[in-house]
């Protein structure tokens, strides 16, 4: 009998983002940071399922749709919320997105650790709102123990409260990650004053093999626990909005290392020792595919026959 084949599992909200542009048009995109980075995987060709918690309602129906055409596997009982959660993005004249949101968040009782889960990937948002925060750190921790933890925070101050209030769970989520992807912009909300690369410079050696800072049009960070340092530059796009762009460069994170054989709980030391040209590789795939998907509207990643 053949093993089954080693899968991702994506921790996190699945919603419909609300977009509004500056010339009064609204349009409705199925979003959701982990969504997007389950669709980003499952577009690139990676087993991947989420846990996630939306309704049997338009929007959920919006959101089933768009994830099954992205062969993401919905999780069991994910269905079971009142209402499908909504996120307003209002994008200002270059494109960018600020955030207001209605969310209902808890985890399917029936929810468990797949025994073929190579990856588990979250953000805050799912770890920090009750009543399912909880149980969303429970599943990372027994994680560790077999697969890969990846972690994103996708600060959104609208719904975590002040830096002084979240940075205590932000720190915890990093010390349980082997990998750490954060937007420039996350760190200086959440450690405002101190230089980007200190910050990601401390979460390396916090637990993590490798930490991650995109930072928009000037390209990457990144530092592995075993003292590589590297930056990477941002391809040149003309922007139609930044909806998903760091959600599509984190799924390609993932297949990057996924493609390298660095995923696995049993592959974390090897994880921790990449070297720079490998690293580099990577973070350039990755950096391609996040600039494909600002350079067209809405959370929409690349399909692996767009990117190779």
């Amino acid at each position: 009998m053949n093993s089954p084949a080693p899968t991702a599992l994506v921790l996190g909200e699945a919603l419909v983002d609300v977009v509004r542009r500056l010339d009064g048009t609204v349009e409705d995109h199925p979003g959701g940071s982990p969504a997007n980075v389950a669709i980003g995987l499952g577009r690139l060709g990676r087993p991947v399922e989420l846990l996630t918690w939306f309704a049997a309602d338009t929007h959920g129906d919006l959101v089933r749709k768009h994830l099954e055409e992205s062969a993401v596997r919905i999780v069991a009982g994910s269905d079971g919320a009142a209402s499908t959660p909504v996120a307003i993005a209002t994008l200002d004249a270059t494109g960018a997105a600020t955030y207001t949101f209605d969310i209902d968040w808890q985890v399917p009782a029936s929810a468990q650790l797949p025994a073929d889960v190579v990856v588990v990937h979250s953000s805050t948002i799912g770890a920090a709102l009750a009543p399912g925060g909880d149980a969303i750190v429970k599943i990372l921790e027994e994680a560790r123990a077999r697969s890969t933890v990846t972690y994103d925070p996708n600060i959104r101050p609208a719904l975590l409260g002040t830096p002084d209030e979240i940075r205590p769970l932000v720190e915890r989520l990093v010390a349980l990650a082997d990998v750490v992807k954060a937007s420039d912009e996350d760190v200086e909300w959440l450690e405002p004053g101190v230089p980007v690369a200190d910050v990601a410079a401390r979460w390396a050696s916090a637990g993590p093999g490798l930490v991650v800072i995109t930072r928009g049009g000037e390209g990457v960070l990144a530092v592995t626990a075993g003292g590589v340092n590297v930056e990477v530059p941002a391809p040149k796009v003309d922007v139609a909005d930044t909806v998903g762009a760091g959600d599509s460069f984190m799924s390609s994170l993932i297949d990057g290392l996924w493609s390298a054989r660095l995923l696995g709980a049993n592959r974390r030391a090897e994880l921790a020792a990449i070297d720079e040209a490998k690293l580099v590789r990577i973070l350039t795939r990755s950096a391609r595919i996040a600039a494909i998907t600002v350079s067209r509207a809405g959370a929409n990643p690349p399909w692996a026959e767009e990117v190779e």
